[in-house]
């Protein structure tokens, strides 16, 4: 089969590889109809997640009809219709009996590699380096997934790919982090990044109460779709966000702050350089310039919400401010599975149309081609969804 695969840093390639097979009884193969390239693939194309081996098959936002199950599945049958969710999980162990399905105990078979760093292991994640198990990803013809009694949920008649493929991720990733906000009537939610997770994120904050929402970002067409969703918006380039949302809400804040980018942020002042040098020489993993500002701008005893992918480790993280106004943090993975039945109910009662955030549509053997515009943010490129 054809498959995108990673060869280094800026390399990726569509691949003639092996067509996967059932290799335990709870395994299922699926025929991926469409696969999409996320913002955090791009870290692992920037070369900032470590234990990426030649060849790893890519992708972990993929659907696509059931061609073939193991003995032990009960619950899918040959021509199924079904969305996966990118973290995989067991269905039986501490963490996914109490929703936690992103923390599962018993998807990573390389957790002592993570356990190194974190203490404990998250889930295994499709097509995310051998850190978290090594899995083949979706950016293929066909993927093998594992657990596939509890991952996959199968899509109802009527619904297109496009309008359920981000199931897979973005929009519960999203609607999670507007959800960790805790949103109260009244509150002000201010988002740092519009790329396809804020997107989501500013969706949902409306959809669960907020009476306003600020988008930050710089680039012209990802403020365009924010502003269309409903939000506020202000260009860091333009103008010092920090001081705009304090004139915006009156010099107290944003209630809820939700931190969108993640470890490839980009700061426009002395401490961003710092960043950009430091994570160049390795002395941090992460630039975490929309973190500081989001921390320090939210207003006392307010909370800010991280769904941006941190790998490692960050410097000069504004504690005092954390202590001091009493502020909030969630985080985490995002618990797909939890999402799956509510989100697509709202899909279906027309709340929202996901496929709002597609700017491209092209086929698997235009994945090198797609990675380096999404990266590079050229032909307003956005989103980018690949037909195998």
């Amino acid at each position: 089969m054809k498959a995108v695969c990673w060869h280094g840093t800026h390399d990726v390639r569509v691949d003639t590889v092996p067509d996967p097979s059932i290799l335990n009884p709870s395994d299922a193969i699926i025929k991926i109809t469409s696969t999409a390239i996320c913002g955090s693939d791009l870290h692992l194309y920037n070369g900032y997640i470590p234990t990426m081996k030649s060849g790893d098959i890519l992708g972990h936002e993929f659907m696509g009809e059931v061609v073939e199950v193991g003995p032990n599945v009960k619950k899918l049958k040959i021509g199924d219709r079904v969305v996966v969710p990118f973290t995989i999980s067991c269905g039986g162990c501490f963490f996914c009996k109490r929703d936690l399905w992103s923390l599962c105990d018993n998807t990573n078979p390389n957790s002592w590699m993570v356990e190194k760093m974190y203490g404990h292991s998250p889930s295994g994640i499709y097509g995310y380096s051998h850190l978290l198990g090594g899995y083949a990803g979706g950016q293929a013809e066909y993927a093998r997934v594992p657990f596939a009694d509890v991952g996959p949920m199968k899509v109802p008649d009527g619904l297109s790919d496009e309008q359920v493929l981000f199931l897979t991720d973005i929009f519960p990733t999203g609607y999670m982090a507007a959800e960790n906000c805790d949103i109260e009537p009244g509150d002000t939610v201010a988002v740092w990044g519009c790329g396809p997770v804020g997107q989501f994120s500013i969706r949902s904050a409306l959809m669960l109460g907020a009476e306003r929402v600020i988008a930050i970002d710089c680039v012209p067409e990802r403020l365009q779709l924010a502003q269309e969703g409903g939000a506020e918006i202000i260009n860091f380039e333009e103008v010092d966000a920090g001081e705009a949302l304090k004139e915006m809400t009156g010099g107290r804040g944003p209630d809820r702050c939700i931190e969108a980018v993640g470890l490839e942020a980009h700061g426009v002042d002395a401490m961003g350089l710092v960043d950009k040098v430091k994570q160049a020489v390795r002395l941090e993993t992460g630039r975490p310039h929309a973190l500081r500002q989001a921390i320090v701008a939210c207003r006392k005893g307010g909370t800010v919400s991280i769904p941006g992918v941190y790998g490692g480790f960050v410097d000069s993280m504004p504690m005092g401010a954390v202590v001091n106004k009493a502020l909030t943090l969630k985080s985490g993975q995002t618990h797909v599975h939890r999402y799956l039945h509510p989100l697509m109910e709202r899909i279906q009662n027309g709340e929202i149309d996901p496929s709002f955030i597609i700017t491209h549509r092209l086929n698997l053997e235009d994945a090198p081609h797609a990675y380096k515009i999404f990266k590079d943010k050229k032909d307003n490129c956005i989103k980018v969804v690949l037909k195998p």
